[in-house]
């Protein structure tokens, strides 16, 4: 029998000899099949030959690839008529559809009369069946959300059994969902007097440099009959442990349920991105005196405004979002949770530049808002991609009237006391925004948000502006956010009550890293022989745009405020404009690849995003034989105003950007006004022609001085692998990774940009080999074997570290170069 090795988690904050409150994850000892076993449910049920997994688990991520898993065919217009459209790789080619089981054995010590307890889901993909000791404790259909049950009458001190049953069902999704218990799962263990689940609502309605204002209101869970007299006594403490404010309150008699305390902080310190700083509220419940439970909550002071044709202010200071759109799986892992992936991505994006995410389209894991909260990133917490409308045949709307408020009650209870999450998000491209009765749910669903939350605004994602003006639909939105379609802000502007207008989604260029298409120019849904698209960064999609297409308006319109691009990393599914040519599994929209190596368009956004912070990148890479003499422009992404190009020593001239080019540009062809926008944000000399050798480029301050300078260098043969990681010094705890980045270069360092053999990996020590990933949309090679193909002389492997400490070691190997090896430490 597999016995529970979880940390259990006391959350008592002041007498632990008298805490009652308890908690732990189900992690290891589960068992796992993919089949749909009648009596899977029962305890004595025979799991011996099912897959021991640990949990948090994607069964599908292990592939095989196969465009046949979930193959979707969609009604496309074509020259004026509806057409077939076979899509194989729309939700990523993986082997998410179909029913999985998963069972697990655990003890409870000293559960007994008297005490209660909860399992909480944060989130199991899809149509989640759960049974405690064979009896059907509660089901939920939206894979997305977290959800939990009050297990008490069916749990025993010892030998529970937990079976969960899901089910993913065919053209459920638009893309890769992920498939299994791919969150964690977590045992609640409280006396009958307790403060139940997301039982806290903590508010700053008042901040000033002076004071802040803090109130708290506390649920509390009473038994039926309770005389008790119960009191609270909260105390509020600072980053450094220090306390800061205190209160203690009397339940009143009667029904009321609730505590309300307040609070006043003196000079507080205020959370924004920049000062990501956090307070906890740590409360003590007691019933005559005799403590019964202990609760945290996490909060930060801060003040967002949004006023009318102003724009966005953060404690009093105006912001623009400068967002990204996170889809929820971590490429190579799949959709399974691991809070060192999260950290690394909003690394990579905090690094470029990035203030907010956008978490579409569904509710997050619990991870990335906590990690949001202390990393210093505005989130914009999304819920659903349908409603009643369909999208797919078996998407959301199946279960949209039964269960939405109740998917939206929990996001918001859950995720309401995070600092960092600053708006709610109710849909995407929904097609209700085309009729009266969607202004009609729109509306419920805001004012569901209110009712839970009154702090914070409510968005959505419209991608049919004028349809969504025409019906009222955009106007009942605190906040009109408008996916694409900048050519209609100024008349969103101009109609709408809001008087502000915000980018939901944006850009969705496409790119793939490291390649170039010639002729160098603007594309819209251009399909190529290589499955790839252009590293120049002027191909996008026919309803969306280019990088500075939305710069411009966020720039020159205070009324704007910011906007969240499609996307910051690639995903797998949505292998957009690749939808009906195999193989492709992947999107192409990411600012970064699916290996979170960034594609050139990464330090475009970089140089803009952190204008006081140098940036000089040149693309493309110079080596291209064959090419010699053949036009092969070179484009200069900088955060100075103007720059100077050499090839091989020969000045190409020097160029400075076009600062009069404008949101308003009144140029007669769109041609013209599109290029003058990219003179704004991009240096490009179209007339280069290639000769190995180097590119030398010296960038300018505003006042003509040479303020930096980079190079590029013709790479000869391949020599040697090269290794660098993120991290080499581990926590051991068995869920800790490294990612380590694998090139290819020549003798002189140079990377090379046609190295495409085979990497084999082996790790040796305290640590095991996780995953690697190409950023290669059409790489068909599973994740997790330990060898891959470069891509562009690149790729990612990934390292775990184990649950002792030590040295791990990592060796990569290729053919015809000298291998390499990389030590990292586990503590």
């Amino acid at each position: 029998m597999n016995r529970i090795l979880s940390l259990l988690i006391v959350l008592c904050l002041w007498a632990p000899d008298l805490c009652a409150r308890t908690e732990f994850q189900l992690e290891k000892g589960w068992k796992f099949s993919r089949t749909d076993a009648v009596d899977a449910a029962r305890p004595d049920f025979d799991d011996a030959g099912w897959q021991s997994v640990t949990v948090p688990h994607d069964w599908a991520v292990y592939g095989p690839f196969d465009l046949n898993n979930d193959p979707q065919v969609v009604a496309i217009e074509q020259d004026g008529e509806t057409v077939a459209s076979l899509k194989p790789g729309r939700t990523g080619a993986l082997p998410f559809v179909g029913v999985g089981w998963y069972r697990i054995r655990f003890d409870v010590p000293g559960f007994g009369p008297g005490r209660c307890a909860d399992i909480l889901f944060d989130g199991a993909m899809s149509n989640a069946r759960v049974y405690l000791n064979g009896v059907e404790i509660g089901r939920w259909p939206y894979g997305y959300n977290s959800f939990h049950f009050d297990v008490t009458p069916f749990l025993k001190e010892r030998d529970n059994l937990l079976a969960v049953r899901l089910e993913n069902l065919p053209e459920s999704s638009r893309w890769y969902p992920g498939a299994g218990l791919y969150r964690n799962v977590r045992v609640i263990l409280n006396e009958a007097v307790h403060i139940p689940v997301w039982g806290t609502h903590l508010t700053v309605p008042e901040v000033s440099p002076a004071y802040a204002r803090v109130n708290l209101r506390t649920e509390v869970a009473v038994p039926d009959g309770n005389r008790r007299r119960l009191t609270l006594k909260t105390r509020i403490r600072d980053a450094s442990g220090r306390v800061v404010a205190e209160d203690e309150a009397e339940l009143p008699r009667g029904d009321i349920r609730v505590f309300e305390q307040t609070f006043l902080l003196d000079s507080p310190a205020l959370w924004s991105p920049e000062t990501p700083r956090l307070y906890t509220a740590e409360s003590r419940l007691c019933a005559d005196g005799v403590q019964t439970d202990a609760y945290s909550t996490r909060f930060g002071v801060r003040k967002l405004e949004i006023i009318p044709d102003q724009g966005m202010f953060l404690n009093g200071e105006p912001v623009k979002f400068r967002g990204v759109c996170l889809h929820h799986d971590l490429g190579p892992l799949g959709a399974a949770v691991n809070r060192s992936a999260l950290r690394r991505q909003l690394s990579i994006m905090k690094e470029m530049g990035a203030n907010a995410v956008r978490t579409a389209h569904n509710m997050p894991a619990p991870e990335l808002v906590e990690l949001c909260d202390e990393m210093g990133l505005m989130v914009m917490v999304e819920t659903f991609d349908e409603w009643r409308a369909p999208k797919m045949r078996n998407g959301y709307h199946l279960y949209f009237d039964e269960w939405a408020e109740r998917d939206l009650v929990n996001v918001v209870r859950h995720f309401r006391n995070n600092a960092s999450v600053v708006m709610w998000c109710i849909g995407n491209e929904v097609p209700d925004q085309s009729s009266y009765d969607g202004a009609k749910i729109a509306r419920r669903l805001q004012d569901i948000c209110h009712r839970e939350d009154p702090m914070r605004p409510v968005t959505m994602g419209m991608d049919r502006v004028l349809d969504a003006i025409d019906t009222h639909f955009a106007a009942v939105m605190d906040v009109a956010g408008f996916n694409y379609r900048t050519h209609f802000y100024r008349k969103a502007y101009d109609e709408l009550p809001q008087q502000i207008v915000m980018g939901s989604e944006t850009a969705s260029t496409f790119s793939s890293r490291g390649t170039y298409h010639f002729p160098v120019e603007r594309t819209v849904n251009k399909v190529r022989e290589d499955n790839q698209s252009s590293g120049y960064d002027l191909d996008c999609g026919s309803w969306s745009n280019l990088p500075e297409d939305d710069f411009v308006q966020h720039d020159d319109y205070d009324w704007c405020i910011g906007e969240f691009v499609w996307t910051g990393f690639d995903y797998l599914g949505e292998p957009t404009p690749y939808h009906e040519i195999w193989p492709n599994h992947s999107s192409l929209f990411g600012i970064v690849d699916l290996a979170g190596l960034p594609k050139d368009r990464y330090y475009l956004y970089r140089s803009h995003w952190r204008p006081d912070t140098e940036t000089l990148h040149i693309l493309p890479h110079w080596t291209w034989p064959g090419r010699e003499g053949e036009v092969t422009p070179v484009f200069v992404y900088t955060n100075y105003p103007s720059a100077e190009l050499f090839v091989n020593g020969r000045s190409q001239g020097r160029i400075a950007k076009d600062t009069t080019a404008t949101a308003a540009s009144t140029e007669n062809e769109q041609a013209a006004r599109e290029l003058r926008r990219q003179r704004r944000y991009r240096l490009m000399w179209m007339d280069v022609r290639y000769e190995p050798g180097t590119l030398r480029v010296v960038a300018y301050d505003k006042d003509g001085n040479p303020a930096a300078e980079r190079e590029v260098h013709t790479a000869g043969k391949p020599f040697r692998i090269e290794l660098s990681a993120d991290r080499t010094t581990l926590a051991a705890d068995g869920k800790d990774l490294s990612f380590i980045t694998v090139k290819v270069v020549d003798k002189a360092g140079n990377l090379c940009p046609g190295a495409s053999q085979e990497v084999s990996f082996r790790v040796k020590g305290a640590g095991s080999y996780r995953a690697a990933a190409n950023g290669d949309p059409t790489n068909l090679e599973q994740f997790h074997l330990p060898q891959m193909h470069l891509f562009k002389g690149q790729l990612v492997a990934v390292v775990q570290s184990a649950e002792t400490p030590g040295e791990i070691v990592f060796e990569a190997s290729a053919g015809g170069v000298k291998g390499a090896r990389l030590r990292l430490v586990s503590e």
